[in-house]
């Protein structure tokens, strides 16, 4: 008797382990979420969106992005930070989980509860005006600056594009008023409607609006020339020290298991490899530069010790 109840115990252990193994397989079986911290219509929302589109085979049950926006990003990183750790609920981290807790509006968000999925974008920050702006140059915007008050847009307090501000300004010994919106989309409407002097942010952001001719881009803060756009010198050529930009990525709460991690990275690297992703980006002039979770996990390690000395220098935190 004491025999046959122990193989029956051994028989229902190996059925409950085997039940759980398949369990975890079936990932994904029910609907994912993708947080957006920003607006819809932005440089985050617009590639992500895109990404997602193409990676959507992957998800038989479905999947679908949704914008919490709020504190340059915060709102939404952080309720995907503390979301459940299963896979259900993925976010799209970007620059600024490197820089707005360095700048004192991070709230809980942090980089090191994160577990990095992929990144398919990264992207110079552009300082644009409209067509009818009377400043023609970089040289002429900083040099009014100097005199006047200018209004210069940014996507929130301690997001990449504020910091893009606030890096020209000091290299160029000037001041701006800084005017956060919660992502560039809003920021660039604004411009559009004559309330800014500049604005801050990707180049394929404002492309439409350049391209229609409402905008002119003055100079771009990056090391070299955009491939996208040759004809718009550096702020580095122009004799400003200053480079700077944006990535964006997906990730997922640090104690997701590892096999739904690799099953989201394989989906997303794959997605953004595609034919219809990259024709999409080469048409919104977004530059396509992807990094699979163990490369974008060092690049997020590094930037946040360089923002936070960045930071630091410029005394954002008070």
């Amino acid at each position: 008797m004491k025999k046959r109840m122990v193989a029956a115990l051994m028989i229902l252990a190996a059925l409950t382990v085997s039940s759980g193994c398949a369990k975890k397989a079936e990932y994904p079986d029910k609907p994912v979420t993708v947080v957006c911290p920003f607006a819809a219509g932005g440089g985050n929302d617009t590639i992500i969106r895109a990404l997602v589109d193409c990676a959507k085979d992957k998800f038989p049950k479905g999947i679908a992005v949704e914008n919490r926006t709020g504190s340059g990003g915060t709102v939404g990183m952080s309720y995907g930070q503390n979301a459940k750790p299963d896979g259900y609920t993925i976010t799209n981290i970007a620059v600024e989980l490197v820089t707005l807790p360095h700048a004192g509006t991070g709230g809980d968000v942090y980089y090191d509860k994160w577990t990095p999925i992929m990144m398919p974008n990264y992207s110079c920050s552009v300082i644009t005006v409209r067509a009818d702006s009377p400043y023609q140059t970089l040289d002429e915007l900083l040099e009014a600056s100097k005199t006047t008050e200018l209004q210069a847009g940014n996507s929130g307090v301690g997001a990449i594009w504020h910091l893009a501000n606030v890096a020209l300004e000091q290299a160029a010994g000037t001041k701006f008023t800084h005017v956060p919106f919660e992502g560039g989309s809003l920021m660039i409407t604004s411009l559009l409607g004559g309330h800014l002097d500049f604005i801050s942010c990707s180049y394929a952001e404002v492309y439409p609006h350049v391209a229609s001719g409402e905008f002119r881009v003055l100079a771009a803060l990056a090391d070299e020339r955009m491939a996208e756009a040759p004809d718009i010198p550096t702020a580095k050529e122009l004799g400003y020290d200053v480079a700077i930009g944006a990535w964006r990525g997906m990730g997922c709460p640090k104690d997701t298991p590892e096999e739904i991690v690799k099953y989201l990275e394989d989906a997303f690297m794959e997605a953004a490899k595609s034919e219809k992703f990259t024709e999409f980006m080469n048409n919104a002039m977004y530059p396509i530069i992807i990094e699979d979770s163990e490369t974008f996990g060092k690049r997020i390690e590094a930037e946040n010790e360089m923002y936070k000395q960045l930071i630091e220098s410029m005394n954002m935190a008070k």
